[in-house]
């Protein structure tokens, strides 16, 4: 199996990146956690990049914060899908994290999660790898009837508590 690496422009992003973890640790993908910042270590950012798809990676998670560029970075030196994820930060609330990653020019895809939205970013991860690896793609459709099912399951419980309440 492909693994995914989530490379994040620092380690205060790692309260956050934790969530992505866990998604990828549920289904059993294998995974690697870095700290590279476009702007103070943009060689590493281009060397990561560079040897990700000889490395076994199949998706990258790009965590980062205000100016947010090192998703951009590493999708303009990888063939690989990127995946943004913006962390909020102090000044604008994670805005200009998610400007920054969406805004991305022609011809160098970035996807991008909501702001702090690191389950998210996993999920996706895991459905690109899914796409070519059917036992994953069997654990996301169990995980998704999960998902249905708590939900069914909360409706039952609040539509007996509006009765009993009334």
């Amino acid at each position: 199996m492909k693994t995914v690496t989530i490379v994040m422009g620092s380690d205060s992003d790692l309260p956050v990146v934790k969530k992505s973890v866990n998604i990828l640790k549920r289904f059993e993908v294998p995974y690697v956690v870095r700290v590279i910042s476009a702007h103070r270590t943009p060689e590493e950012a281009k060397e990561l990049a560079v040897s990700a798809k000889d490395d076994g990676v199949g998706v990258i998670i790009a965590a980062a914060g205000k100016a947010a560029h090192l998703g951009g970075v590493i999708a303009a030196y990888t063939p690989l899908p990127v995946i943004g994820l913006p962390i909020k930060s102090s000044t604008l609330d994670g805005l200009d994290s998610l400007l920054s990653i969406v805004q991305m020019p022609k011809g160098v895809p970035v996807a991008t999660v909501a702001i702090d939205g690191a389950e998210n970013a996993a999920l996706l991860a895991v459905q690109m790898l899914a796409l070519s690896d059917e036992a994953l793609m069997a654990k996301l459709e169990a995980y998704k009837e999960e998902m249905k099912q708590e939900v069914i399951n909360k409706d039952k419980t609040i539509m007996k508590r509006v009765v009993e309440e009334l």
